[in-house]
């Protein structure tokens, strides 16, 4: 039988009005007494009334503020999706969601853009550029109160609360041992990142590296950076394979994997390449039917939206902090075959 209000006032002696205020924070209570309503309804495993709880929501009007370097990625189309499910589902309880995006990784852009939102917003779900300026207005806004997730990629030094994404480390070695197999254990390798003011794109070359060092037929010839945009990603990679002709594995770490594909495509018949990519976009599908890819890995990229907006309600509505720091979502292995 569900608890009500009125039982947990009868039990503590106190008016159903007081309990209301304590569980609802509406009002001030007496210490003591708001000690033991909090008490007796966590020994009773009391759970406000759906209803009652979107109605007192409402009356704070709870915004959360969305800032993403998407434009131009299309990875960020299923993270956005997620979120914009979740803001529907969670529509009743009031929640508001102020959208901002950006293209590239412009830390000027980015601190405009939280200067912008500033005292707008109760919450913040963010894609962070890895940069101590980046860092000093998210802990600004943690100091005024703000509850700060990140998403799909972290920032050290920043005191935000949450993180949702994968592990990015893991995502380079899995990658490495990809390529390990599907070239026998030798190759010469190019690798092209977003940015390496990106913490996850730094992590992924990283992991990659370091799973490297057992795989004596490898050779990391060149590493180039292309802003995830596909444009720069196909002349990074026309370069790329010009300065160095041996190249006969790569690694697309980030996005802007169409333009490398492209780039890979516009190239003399001579060796194939093996590449091995991030995401099922719809570009990166096609290019997998055409060969350009043989595998990529998969981050889930739809339920970092949905569990990212699901902590910051549960915060916000409900009053629960992160059972986790981190979030993670496996890395998984995609072919062809299982897309």
């Amino acid at each position: 039988m569900a608890v009500t209000i009125k039982k947990i006032a009868e039990l503590c002696g106190v008016s159903r009005g007081t309990v209301d205020r304590v569980l609802n924070e509406r009002g001030k209570v007496k210490p003591e007494t708001e000690t033991a309503v909090r008490k007796m309804a966590a020994e009773l495993g009391y759970q406000p009334n759906p209803a009652g709880k979107a109605l007192a929501a409402r009356k704070h009007r709870p915004v959360v503020g969305v800032l993403l370097a998407s434009d131009g990625n299309p990875f960020f189309d299923d993270v956005i999706m997620g979120i914009k499910r979740s803001e529907e589902i969670y529509s009743i309880y009031g929640l508001k969601v102020l959208w901002r995006s950006m293209k590239g990784y412009s830390v000027d852009r980015q601190c405009a853009l939280l200067d912008e939102i500033k005292g707008q917003v109760n919450a913040l779900i963010i894609n962070p550029i890895n940069d101590e300026r980046v860092a000093g207005r998210l802990n600004a806004l943690v100091e005024a109160g703000v509850f700060v997730v990140t998403i799909n990629n972290d920032i050290e030094s920043s005191r935000r609360h949450a993180y949702v994404g994968s592990d990015y480390f893991n995502g380079g070695e899995t990658a490495c041992a990809l390529l390990e197999l599907l070239t026998g254990g030798k190759a010469d390798i190019g690798i092209i990142l977003g940015s390496s003011h990106v913490l996850g794109h730094q992590q992924r070359l990283e992991g990659f590296r370091q799973r490297m060092l057992r795989v004596p037929g490898f050779r990391l010839l060149g590493v180039v950076e292309n802003e995830d945009d596909d444009i720069c990603s196909y002349e990074r990679m026309r370069e790329l394979l010009a300065a160095f002709p041996t190249i006969n594995a790569v690694f697309l770490a980030a996005g802007g994997v169409y333009g490398a594909c492209r780039a890979l495509l516009s190239m003399p018949a001579g060796t194939p390449v093996t590449a091995v990519a991030f995401d099922s976009v719809p570009s990166t599908v096609d290019m997998m039917k055409q060969g350009v890819l043989q595998a990529i890995l998969y981050q889930h990229p739809y339920r970092q939206g949905r569990k990212a907006m699901d902590i910051v309600f549960d915060y916000l509505v409900n009053g629960i902090a992160p059972k986790r720091e981190k979030n993670i979502m496996k890395n998984e292995i995609k072919l062809l075959e299982n897309l």
